[in-house]
């Protein structure tokens, strides 16, 4: 249950992203999708989905607040948008009930 709320407030957080926010919420928002989706790689990992792992630790890498990706403001809603759609499609894909404990 806890897995499948981080998704969804990170996706939900990835939207609201594309409107104009201060400063620090992107920064916020930097560290709870990388640490949501660091975490859903080591689960999709525990569940033998490959390509979740793949796509998990890219967006992980991809919003990494340690090492920054300076990109255009259009790129990032760009990656935003593309980051909620992967975590709503993985809500869909791994639900409340098909996640280890």
């Amino acid at each position: 249950m806890i897995w499948f709320l981080a998704r969804l407030t990170a996706a939900l957080m990835l939207l609201w992203a594309i409107a104009p926010n201060p400063y620090p919420y992107y920064m916020l928002l930097r560290v709870v999708v990388c640490a949501v989706g660091a975490y859903s790689a080591y689960k999709a990992y525990e569940l033998k989905k490959t390509e979740w792992v793949w796509a998990f630790g890219l967006t992980a890498l991809l919003f990494n607040p340690f090492i920054p990706a300076h990109l255009t403001k259009e790129i990032w809603m760009l990656f935003n948008l593309v980051g909620a759609i992967l975590l709503f499609a993985s809500l869909r894909v791994f639900g409340k009930k098909n996640q280890l404990k």
